[in-house]
């Protein structure tokens, strides 16, 4: 692959998506000229990008982008870059693991509390002058409940440090990386039987789309909560709107959407209902970590270093192979 043009000496690295300079121009300046909002000539010349989580990358970019060496993906999830095509490029993408950890798994608990202790419709009370129907909102509690975490990675490993500084018992499901023995539940029905709160921290595939289905939620404990700041395609928008009408969910929290932004939906005006438009990773401190970290994996790999978080590490055969093509 060619290397790309290098303006005043330094490589051009690009935002796919809205970057604040600031928030990378101490890890970037001096190294690579960083390029907020690139034209044509600047994405055919970068040998870099930091992408936003909304910014999708395909095969159409990529070709616009012939000497991009590396991808920076603010946060873990990779489903809007096309992974094989980039691989077979020989171009890493890196992601930022454990930078928004904290801030999404507050993000969690915070809906769960709300919901739990019915903040929504108790404001409404008051302030539509209702106070003496509050009798009739029941408040539950996080202390004594069971939290059940569906992808036990960093986020939902601190969701669930969290909830037990709360009271809450604790148990765990993860597909691809086995939970504690004190946490692990067996099964993903078993999970769903046991918990009074369910959070969802899972990469979308193929294996976890829809994973909240119809028949996940015939499992639950009547009165459950589901939160998901995970990814949108995790859950079937149409089953959760049916079990939280017929009473199997008693709220739900939502901070990622499928398609993003949602499309109108009987769901998102329910007064059980949470929402947040996929922020709870991008807390003021969690932003600045994130983006610091996006920005020294793309100085890692445009220096040679090994970057701290690579998606798929067969890159480095594919960029090997590419490079003693070039040098033949």
């Amino acid at each position: 692959m060619p290397s790309g043009e290098q303006v005043g000496g330094l490589p051009v690295v690009v935002a796919l998506g809205s970057v604040d300079p600031g928030l990378v121009s101490g890890v970037l300046d001096g190294h690579c000229r960083f390029v907020p909002a690139p034209g044509g000539a600047e994405l055919a010349a970068a040998e870099g990008a930091i992408a936003r989580a909304d910014a999708r990358v395909d095969r159409a970019l990529l070709d616009r982008a012939p000497a991009l060496r590396v991808i920076a993906r603010t946060g873990v999830g990779t489903d809007l870059i096309d992974m094989p095509a980039a691989t077979a490029r020989g171009i890493a993408v890196v992601t930022t693991p454990g930078a928004g950890a904290a801030a999404v798994a507050e993000g969690a608990i915070g809906m769960a509390l709300h919901l739990v202790k019915r903040f929504g419709p108790l404001t409404a009370l008051v302030r539509e002058g209702r106070w003496a129907e509050r009798a009739g909102v029941s408040v539950g509690d996080l202390d004594g409940a069971t939290l059940g975490v569906i992808g036990y990675g960093r986020i939902g490993g601190r969701t669930a440090a969290l909830a037990a500084a709360f009271g809450m018992r604790v148990l765990a499901y993860d597909p691809v990386s086995e939970p504690p023995a004190d946490v692990r539940c067996a099964s993903l029905g078993d999970l769903a039987a046991r918990s009074d709160v369910i959070t969802l921290h899972l990469p979308l595939n193929e294996q976890t789309r829809h994973l909240v289905d119809d028949a996940f939620l015939a499992r639950v404990r009547p009165g459950a909560v589901l939160v998901n700041c995970g990814r949108g395609g995790l859950v079937d928008t149409d089953a959760v709107w049916r079990a939280l009408t017929d009473g199997r969910l008693s709220g739900v929290g939502l901070d990622v959407f499928d398609p993003e932004p949602p499309g109108p939906h009987p769901l998102y005006s329910h007064p059980g209902v949470v929402l947040t438009p996929h922020l709870m990773g991008l807390s003021q401190r969690a932003t600045a970590a994130t983006f610091a970290a996006a920005a020294r994996g793309v100085l890692d790999v445009l220096s040679g270093r090994e970057p701290q978080a690579v998606a798929d590490p067969a890159w480095r055969s594919h960029r090997t192979k590419e490079i003693h093509h070039d040098h033949r």
